[in-house]
């Protein structure tokens, strides 16, 4: 495995190696816990923001796609409600890409296969933009229509996880590369070994298989989602609408 060396900037550079992937007390879509390798990777910090997403539209390459709901549109807000191929277009017009499930889970949850970013400790909402007894949003109402459905905070809200990345718990779900299969057992060789990427190996198309996944949790749930393991699954085209953003990665 390379070693990292200095990262590009607003990105962190994620170690390669092996790492404890999964957990045997979560729902069936998390099990079993398997050692899997990533190789060295960089990671973007934050959530990509409405504002950047804004001026790759603005250049005219990207997909004009975005909040559905008002107060979901500072410069600093993560993007949300795009699409997995509007999250696609964006790392690639960036010369970057979707990280993979794998690479994703390395992140938040490191070598020793933590439960979250900063450790073991629950999602509180001192940790992470997640509900808590308030409500959505650590009780931050939303502005306009339905203030109780709460929304994002600015990235970079609350403090780093390891590896420097913000956000990887709370605030925004993230999509990532991969198919989603209903559990990494029914994925089999596809999600194991270094760097797995999934069913059809990562292919653009892939029979038998129509979601893909997002993680991280958000503002909108409890901080049960907000795990490095914990695994979401929906249609790439975003349709039904959901508030779901991403974040970048890029091989060495």
């Amino acid at each position: 495995m390379r070693p990292c060396g200095a990262a590009p900037k607003q990105m962190s550079c994620v170690d390669g190696g092996p790492f404890s992937r999964g957990y045997d007390k979560a729902a069936r879509n998390a099990r079993p816990v398997a050692t899997v390798w990533v190789q060295t990777f960089y990671m973007d910090r934050y959530e990509v923001t409405y504002g950047q997403y804004q001026a790759c539209v603005k250049a005219g390459k990207c997909t004009k796609a975005g909040p559905n709901y008002g107060d979901y549109s500072r410069e600093r807000q993560p993007i949300v409600g795009v699409s997995w191929f509007d999250a696609q277009r964006y790392c690639r017009v960036h010369g970057k890409r979707l990280p993979t499930e794998a690479e994703w889970e390395k992140a938040a949850r490191g070598p020793g296969g933590e439960l979250y970013p900063w450790g073991n400790a629950y999602a509180t909402c001192r940790r992470a933009v997640v509900r808590d007894h308030r409500g959505r949003s650590c009780g931050v109402k939303k502005m306009g229509k339905g203030p109780e459905k709460g929304r994002t905070f600015v990235v970079g809200s609350r403090a780093p996880g390891r590896y420097g990345l913000y956000d990887m718990a709370g605030n925004s779900w993230e999509w990532v590369a991969d198919w989603y299969a209903k559990s990494y057992a029914a994925c089999g060789k596809a999600c194991l070994g270094t760097n797995p990427r999934g069913p059809c190996d990562g292919a653009q198309k892939c029979p038998g298989h129509r979601y893909k996944i997002v993680r991280g949790g958000s503002w909108y749930w409890k901080g049960h989602m907000a795990t490095g393991y914990y695994r979401r699954f929906h249609v790439p085209s975003n349709r039904p609408f959901h508030h779901f953003g991403f974040r970048c990665a890029a091989s060495l």
